[in-house]
């Protein structure tokens, strides 16, 4: 990805054969046409590597999205947060939202390496490739055993290919009940409460329950976090105890962050973030 300029040149020298090259170079009226012509051959070039037009950077996006855009998001990456439907096979399930009657529910394909845990009362926040169903090609590429039926039932419609799944609770959900959550990879849909320093922040919890705001302590590179802002956080639950979140991250406290911190959320869950970025809209 961070050679994107070597990628080109390489595109650009593969569409040119030696003869060829020679022939532009040196036919006829000389170095400026050949610039010229360098200039035009490039993007056509391009657009006929392979890894054109391929997975893009990850978006956020709607279950109503990827059954409705699929051809838009075909290749993609993208990130879903939804309540799972039915449980399809040992590697698949569905997901979609009761709220959008009508959907078309989206087929998810496990190829995490992990197991397939389908909670009951608890969204699920899936990142994956989306593409068409072909069985054969999944099976393959993924080395999964996939089940026969879903060829006659999901052929050529969307599915999610899930590199990664991880539980979708709400804040008040985790500070509830933070044991059912601990040392596991949660995603966090909420808004920014209260920004108490430049590595930590806190997530609105529900108003119409009395749990208190979740704290987030901010590991995730260049994330700029804003007041009022509805992000989904995904990190890892633990309890706040100082001297093990000072022995495992940098996070730059000054001593009085770390006592406001401390007295505040002592033994309290802290969700420690690997990624932030804006909530897709409903």
């Amino acid at each position: 990805m961070n050679d994107r300029f070597s990628k080109v040149r390489v595109a650009s020298y593969a569409c040119v054969q030696p003869d060829d090259a020679a022939q532009v170079s040196w036919h006829t009226k000389g170095a400026a046409i050949a610039l010229a012509f360098f200039a035009l051959l490039l993007p056509a070039c391009s657009t006929n590597d392979p890894n054109a037009g391929g997975p893009t950077a990850q978006s956020n996006v709607s279950t109503e999205e990827v059954a409705e855009e699929t051809n838009e998001l075909l290749g993609k990456s993208v990130t879903v947060r939804s309540e799972v439907e039915e449980k399809v096979g040992a590697n698949s399930f569905t997901i979609g939202d009761d709220k959008l009657f009508g959907t078309e529910k989206v087929l998810v394909i496990n190829a995490s390496g992990e197991p397939t845990v389908l909670p009951e009362d608890i969204k699920l926040q899936v990142t994956g490739e989306v593409q068409k169903l072909v069985v054969a090609d999944i099976e393959r590429e993924y080395s999964l055993d996939l089940e026969p039926e879903l060829e006659v039932e999901y052929k050529d419609r969307p599915v999610i290919v899930a590199q990664s799944i991880a539980l979708a609770p709400e804040p008040g959900e985790v500070t509830k009940n933070p044991s059912a959550f601990y040392n596991k990879t949660i995603a966090v849909r909420a808004e920014v409460e209260d920004i108490i320093g430049p590595s930590s922040f806190t997530l609105d919890e529900d108003k119409l329950t009395s749990t208190q705001d979740l704290l987030v302590l901010n590991t995730a590179p260049g994330q700029t976090i804003n007041d009022g802002q509805e992000v989904v956080v995904t990190g890892v639950l633990r309890p706040f105890v100082v001297t093990d979140i000072e022995r495992d991250y940098d996070l730059n406290w000054d001593l009085t962050l770390q006592r406001k911190l401390e007295a505040e959320y002592s033994q309290k869950p802290a969700l420690v973030a690997k990624s932030i970025f804006p909530a897709a809209d409903d």
